[in-house]
């Protein structure tokens, strides 16, 4: 599904240029759980950003599902995370002054789909994350855990072929962590999402099938999580 071949990311130029990424190649199939570690500066950021279409590399190739990502333009590469990709972060994201249905609604809503079929897609959303009958609350009357599940179900109610979660327990407790987590891996197992995480923590990276140590610009290991759940 996602292939980088030979893909570097240089900020910069002359001696202030900052290496960011140093020729990795990376392959990700199909419904696949993937966990990106590394320290702050080891490059799995820059990655993931550009896996996810936010930034571009200054060589090497980009294929997705036999696609060169890299020959599409700035408006192209919207399109392609429009209907490709869907995006869960730290920070909740919502509409403070939307109900979670609307909130869920809004990428569909971007999509041009009927106002009759983005309130039935985004209450099947809403239910795959545990959160039906919760349609006309806003954020400030949900917890954290479930402002995450409303992010969640706005992020797959496109039914992207990826999903990006970037530190998604980063503002919750621990129990409420490891709710987020089996429910990510539950999607991932049901519905067949590919998903890709980015966290600094081992106990939330084992959630995944697979984790990729990035260091220094470079994929320093990447193979099978011992003790996946």
């Amino acid at each position: 599904m996602i292939e980088l071949a030979a893909v570097a990311k240089v900020y910069g130029t002359g001696h202030a240029a900052v290496h960011a990424l140093r020729g990795i190649d990376l392959l990700i199939t199909q419904g696949e759980f993937v966990a990106v570690m590394g320290p702050s500066g080891s490059g799995k950021s820059t990655c993931m950003n550009i896996l996810g279409c936010l930034d571009t590399p200054t060589s090497g190739v980009y294929q997705f599902q036999a696609l060169d990502v890299g020959t599409l333009t700035r408006n192209q590469r919207a399109l392609f995370r429009r209907h490709y990709l869907g995006f869960v972060f730290q920070g909740y994201n919502l509409l403070s002054r939307t109900s979670a249905l609307e909130n869920v609604e809004l990428p569909l809503l971007y999509r041009n789909v009927p106002s009759g079929e983005r309130r039935r897609r985004a209450r099947e959303a809403l239910e795959a994350v545990g959160l039906g009958g919760w349609e006309s609350h806003t954020p400030a009357e949900l917890s954290g855990g479930q402002q995450q599940r409303v992010a969640i179900a706005r992020a797959i109610v496109t039914d992207p072929a990826v999903l990006f979660a970037d530190e998604p327990t980063g503002n919750l407790d621990s129990a409420m962590s490891q709710e987020i987590m089996t429910l990510l891996s539950t999607l991932n197992k049901e519905r067949g999402i590919t998903i890709i995480l980015v966290t600094h923590e081992a106990d939330m990276a084992a959630f995944a099938g697979r984790v990729i140590h990035f260091r220094d610009g470079r994929i320093e290991s990447d193979g099978p999580k011992e003790g996946a759940v």
